[in-house]
């Protein structure tokens, strides 16, 4: 398998307004397409990334995860309808896969309180009316599938003689194989991020807290028309093992590692996701240092290699980087995982889980990849996060993120 990139054309990186309008196209087309596959009549999606693949119409978006103040309505044929957060109808106006924008019913008891029940079953009819609109009174329709809602959407559906159905199944699948130029808006969110993590890692001096160090990231990820940093991922010294503490007020200290995820949902929507670990101060690396990090980089660059399209998950499992004893209990969760608007389908584990939590598929063409290591030894002491993002092609695999690896770590 034939390893490329990373891509740094600029006319590969950025997409024309065209491309966009025809990215959310055939995005829109995808959904439409998997909901076909399962004969479902339509989806109502309340997840703000689900919403955005779908349509491009973005607002409010960590508002919007937590609370179901907007949704979109996206039948297998027929109008999409956008239900927009109140004062908000202008913004999906103008959108190509847009054919209707209505007021959200605010479906919570946040915003209803005693009058509740009347507003969901409201809410239900609406839905209902939408899809009589689309198949006719007389044509069944009447099975739907929906995400991220109250229990009592789907109770009050049911009500009206729907079949209820989650709608991530259909979402994740339409997902997971990116459409023509959908990879310049994942390169674009990429260089924006790097370009933050380069600044980031520029203030990398001793007495900055953990916290303060991970703010410049932020800074340049709202900056450059990014959304917002999903995780605090960045942790220095004994706090980066085990892994997944989140950043804090700790002074990094000289020799300390200082190890980040970036998980940022960044331009157009796009999950920019990497992971380094670098070295405070001028001093050089340790020998134990270097000895994680030698790890944990033959663990990402041998997975890495290993990625191609027709392979299955479980085989790669067993094929993937044997971890030493000592470092097995700190394994990261997953060896892989899809990504695009934020994590997304498959999700591949280890061997020594594979049987009681993974699942077997296959890597397809078109596919874009996160290939993960975490080393810190189970006795303690530092440890090391790497990854790399990765677009699965026919016979090819391309190298997607493009930051460099700490030369001092590597010990050049």
């Amino acid at each position: 398998m034939t390893m490329i990139g990373p891509n740094r054309n600029p006319a590969d990186c950025d997409p024309t307004e065209a491309e966009v309008q025809q990215i959310q196209l055939d995005r829109l087309q995808c959904v439409r397409n998997e909901l076909k596959k399962r004969d479902y009549a339509a989806c109502v999606l309340f997840d703000p990334t689900h919403m955005r693949y779908a349509t491009g119409s973005r607002n409010m978006q960590v508002y919007s995860a937590r609370n179901p103040a907007r949704y979109v309505f996206v039948p297998a044929e027929g109008p999409v309808v956008v239900f927009e957060f109140g004062g908000c109808l202008h913004l999906a106006e103008k959108l190509n896969t847009v054919d209707e924008v209505r007021p959200a019913k605010a479906i919570s008891y946040y915003f209803c309180e005693s009058f509740l029940g009347n507003v969901t079953a409201d809410w239900a009819a609406e839905i209902d009316e939408l899809v009589a609109r689309c198949y006719g009174e007389g044509r069944g329709g009447k099975r739907i599938a929906i995400e991220s809602a109250t229990s009592a959407a789907a109770f009050e559906l049911q009500k009206l003689g729907y079949q209820v159905f989650d709608a991530q199944e259909p979402l994740e699948q339409a997902r997971c194989i990116k459409v023509p130029n959908e990879l310049k808006m994942i390169r674009s969110s990429l260089r924006a991020t790097e370009a933050g993590v380069r600044l980031m890692e520029s203030k990398i001096v001793p007495g900055i807290s953990e916290n303060e160090l991970w703010s410049h990231l932020h800074q340049h990820v709202i900056a450059t028309d990014g959304d917002y940093v999903e995780t605090r991922l960045l942790s220095s010294g004994p706090r980066t093992n085990p892994w997944f503490q989140e950043c804090s007020t700790r002074p990094i200290e000289a020799g300390d590692l200082v190890a980040l995820d970036t998980d940022v949902v960044g331009r157009f929507g796009y999950y920019a996701d990497f992971s380094r670990t670098f070295l405070c101060g001028d001093q050089p690396a340790t020998a134990r240092q270097k000895e994680l990090y030698k790890l944990a980089y033959e663990q990402v660059m041998t997975n890495v290699e290993l990625l191609k399209a027709g392979r299955s998950f479980k085989e790669y499992a067993e094929l993937a980087w044997r971890i030493p004893d000592g470092y097995k209990g700190n394994r990261y969760f997953a060896l892989v995982h899809g990504v695009g608007m934020t994590g997304e389908y498959p999700y591949v584990v280890h061997r020594e889980d594979i049987d009681d939590k993974g699942y077997d598929g296959l890597f397809l063409p078109g596919m874009t990849i996160c290939v993960e290591s975490y080393i810190g030894h189970e006795d303690g002491g530092e440890g090391v996060k790497l990854e790399e993002q990765i677009y699965i092609g026919d016979d090819y695999i391309e190298l997607l993120s493009d930051y460099p690896f700490d030369p001092r770590l590597m010990g050049r």
